[in-house]
């Protein structure tokens, strides 16, 4: 399964104060609005998210149709295909894509431990 770009989104209390530490560990801004709470960190390959007042727990995210640059990438799986897959896998989703849609899309599913993975296409 194609999964495209992985990161790790933190729910941080403040903003500044997560963007230095992450600075001290190497990472640099690659995106996001420190307006709208929110900075796409990254180190090498590695991006973290840093969102301030958006979302309770930390969230595991997957970016179909995304290389690690966000960049388009041609040869992905859909989010509504994986979605399809992981219901025929009697896999219970927390928020679902609509199925009948083309374009962006998300949905999110909980591992055994209740971790919040989220499918979020962009393209």
């Amino acid at each position: 399964m194609k999964l495209g770009a992985f990161s790790v989104s933190l729910s941080v209390k403040d903003l500044k104060a997560s963007k230095k530490f992450y600075e001290t560990l190497g990472f640099k801004v690659f995106a996001g609005d420190p307006a709208k709470n929110y900075l796409i960190m990254k180190n090498e390959e590695t991006l973290i998210g840093l969102f301030q007042g958006m979302f309770e727990n930390n969230i595991l995210t997957f970016n179909p149709g995304w290389d690690s640059n966000a960049q388009k990438i041609e040869d992905f799986q859909d989010v509504r295909s994986i979605q399809k897959h992981l219901k025929n896998n009697n896999l219970e989703l927390q928020q679902e894509v609509d199925e009948s849609g083309k374009g962006p899309g998300s949905f999110v599913v909980l591992d055994p431990d209740g971790n919040a993975i989220l499918f979020d296409q962009h393209v």
